[in-house]
């Protein structure tokens, strides 16, 4: 049976239309909790959300559900997706929920289940919460809400947790931070100011449930930027809305994505003896696999999203990977991404070295690459498309081995994503174009 409800990253939707309604939301739960009776008898189960004003009512239809099996739940409140995940493995929790829709808009959320390992449920297992789903809905049984009480010890653990991980404080580093109204709004400033440093300023930690990732955090870097250059700060951190993933800047005012952070850690930890390859995904561009190459570090990609990293890395025993998307994972440290884990890891290699971002990427020479979404009412195979393949094949025969294209349709969204890397932006561009035109004539809305 194919599945229905969970994509790459859990259960996504609009905000009160199925499958993300009270109903499927309590399903959920009745699911969840029918499976953790199974792995326990006397169950717990975590539940944290972001911002995003649906959150609380999608809390209390899960644990209604949970409580369908007298499974008890612990409400965190608001906190980040890898906050979740570390509570669910280092406590008693047979299961963990994540209710957030990451880098989506405030009207989107999300139901993401880990078990007591801390990594995502997988895929097996969420066919069978998925057939159990079904079931109760098809029952007919009514939503039921449970009230919740936050637990702010919880989000405390968490901070404790992320503080301990650096080695060197980081005293006297000036930063601004960028929590998109987030998760991470309340819990990133503690963190870096108990670490040491000077928050000179924050943006994005006044959520009011529609502002999450609105023109702010690690999709929309521009106000950083422009911050970090008005307030002569270090280095600034944006972190998006579950604040699994982060994007820096530098002193300078250049933007540092997954593709650089990977490079600073895998220099870092290659130096120590701890780590000859990284895996990455098809999205990473061909100068961060050049780099890693010039320092005799592997580069190993996998299919884009979190989970087939994380896969590929406990299938191999590598310590190091991640997105270009700033999703970056630290398997001495976390079972997932963790944005404000991935700052405090970055800048902790800026302290000890006493190198800027700048220096520390000098030897990152990004290939020209875009990427463009297109919009198409249905999915076909793409081997089935012939203008598709056509525009293909001319781009990679014109770029050779100085470039890549790659299409893939969206896990969460609608979308065919069109990437194109080259040696010069022109030819990008111009290739892109044609390739997501072809995608509009065959399978446009």
């Amino acid at each position: 049976m194919a599945r229905k409800l969970f994509g790459t990253d859990g259960i996504r939707g609009v905000a009160g239309e199925f499958p993300m309604d009270a109903k499927t939301a309590y399903a959920f739960g009745v699911a969840l909790g029918g499976w953790a009776k199974q792995h326990d008898p006397n169950p717990e189960v975590v539940i944290g959300m972001d911002t995003r004003e649906s959150g609380t009512w999608l809390a209390r239809n899960v644990a209604g559900g949970l409580s369908e099996h007298g499974v008890i739940t612990r409400f965190a409140g608001i906190i980040t997706t890898p906050g979740i995940a570390y509570l669910t493995r280092t406590h008693h929790f047979v299961a963990g929920v994540m209710i957030s829709a990451s880098h989506n808009p405030y009207r989107d959320n999300g139901l993401k289940a880990f078990d007591h390992s801390g990594f995502k449920v997988p895929d097996d297992q969420e066919l069978e919460l998925e057939k159990v789903i079904f079931d109760t809905l098809e029952s007919g049984r009514p939503a039921r809400e449970v009230e919740l009480a936050v637990d702010e010890t919880l989000d405390e653990t968490y901070v404790d947790f992320l503080a301990s991980v650096a080695d060197v404080p980081l005293a006297g580093m000036r930063l601004v931070l960028d929590c998109a109204n987030g998760g991470a709004s309340h819990l990133a400033p503690e963190l870096f100011r108990r670490l040491g440093a000077d928050v000179v300023h924050a943006i994005g930690v006044s959520p009011n449930g529609q502002n999450i990732n609105l023109d702010c955090g690690a999709l929309h870097v521009e106000c950083l930027r422009e911050d970090v250059l008005r307030h002569n700060a270090d280095a600034g951190a944006a972190f998006d809305g579950d604040a699994d993933r982060a994007i820096l800047v530098s002193r300078s005012g250049k933007i540092i994505d997954g593709d650089s952070i990977l490079l600073i850690a895998a220099m870092e930890l290659a130096d120590a003896g701890r780590l000859n390859e990284v895996i990455a995904t098809v999205m990473s561009n061909l100068g961060l696999e050049r780099a890693l190459q010039a320092h005799g570090i592997g580069l190993v990609r996998t299919p884009v999203g979190d989970k087939y990293v994380l896969e590929e890395m406990i299938r191999r025993g590598v310590i190091l990977g991640g997105e270009q998307s700033g999703h970056v994972i630290f398997r001495d440290n976390a079972t997932t991404g963790d944005g404000m884990l991935t700052a405090v890891r970055t800048l902790e290699v800026v302290k000890k070295t006493g190198r800027d971002l700048d220096d520390l990427t000098a030897d990152l020479k990004v290939y020209p690459q875009l990427l463009v979404n297109v919009r198409v009412k249905e999915r076909k195979p793409l081997e089935q498309l012939p203008e598709v393949q056509r525009e293909i094949r001319n781009a990679e025969e014109t770029f050779g081995a100085s470039g890549r294209v790659l299409v893939r349709f969206s896990g969460t969204e609608p979308l065919a994503r069109v990437m194109v890397e080259g040696p010069t932006a022109e030819q990008v561009d111009l290739f892109a174009k044609r390739i997501a035109g072809a995608i509009r004539n065959e399978l446009g809305s």
